[in-house]
Parts: structure tokens; sequence; C-alpha cells
């Protein structure tokens, strides 16, 4: 089994992709008017509207309702990206912070209220962590 995506349903797919774009520096493919994918190395971000809900069963999802998933993306510098992202991020839950298993990070909200997490790992613990996963 492979992990192919994460998949975040919005009303507002125009404002999310134009988001995105701002925070991966990818441009997003579109396959569909209600569809955007963000293909990185490592995984692929998907944004669907509210109008595909109803091809995978009516309420199954519902835009900016998340409370507990959080969008992570490994950077190469937190702080670079925090202070290249603070004018265009309307609420930072965090400003850059090392965290107790090794990693800097920084996390924001998306438009629709996703919680995002920029990070990098700092410690020797967890720069070896990492490269054992490479």
């Amino acid at each position: 089994m492979n992990f192919a995506s994460v998949r975040i349903i919005t009303d507002d797919l125009d404002g999310l992709i134009a988001f995105y774009e701002k925070v991966t520096g990818v441009s997003a493919l579109r396959p569909a008017p209600v569809f955007a994918e963000f293909v990185l190395p490592s995984c692929t971000l998907a944004i669907g509207h509210s109008q595909t809900v109803s091809l995978f069963g009516a309420g199954s999802a519902r835009a900016a309702h998340n409370s507990s998933l959080i969008i992570e993306f490994r950077v190469q510098d937190v702080d670079v990206e925090y202070a290249r992202l603070k004018p265009l991020v309307d609420e930072w839950v965090q400003e850059p912070t090392t965290m107790p298993w090794g990693n800097r990070s920084a996390l924001l909200r998306d438009p629709d209220g996703n919680l995002v997490n920029l990070f990098a790992p700092v410690t020797e613990d967890a720069l070896k962590r990492f490269k054992e996963r490479s």
C-alpha cells in the first residue's frame, strides 16, 4: 500500500489553491474545475470543492470543519519560511519553536482554518531519524 494524498474539501477552491500555491511555491494541477492537486516530491495535497462530496456520499465531508488533522510540510529553514509567509497568513498559531522531539516548527491556519505545520529537524537525533527514512 502506498500513501497517495491528503484531500481538503472547501467551499472556496480558488482561494485555497491560491493560498497553497504561495505556501508551497508549486502551481496546482487542475484536472477538473472542482478539483486541484499539488504534486510535491514526497506527497500530493489535493483540494476538492464541496460540490465533489456528493460523489463520495452526501454529507461524508464538510468544508472548513477540521479540528483533528495537521497538514505538515518539511522545509529547509522554518524561520526563513515564517518570515516569507508572515505577511500572507492571517493566523499564526505558533511562531517558530523547537519542539521536544527535535523539530523546529511554526504552525499556521489556512483560510479554511486547517492547521498547517512547517517544520525542519534541527537536533542531532531528529536529523538522524529523517536521514534513516530517506
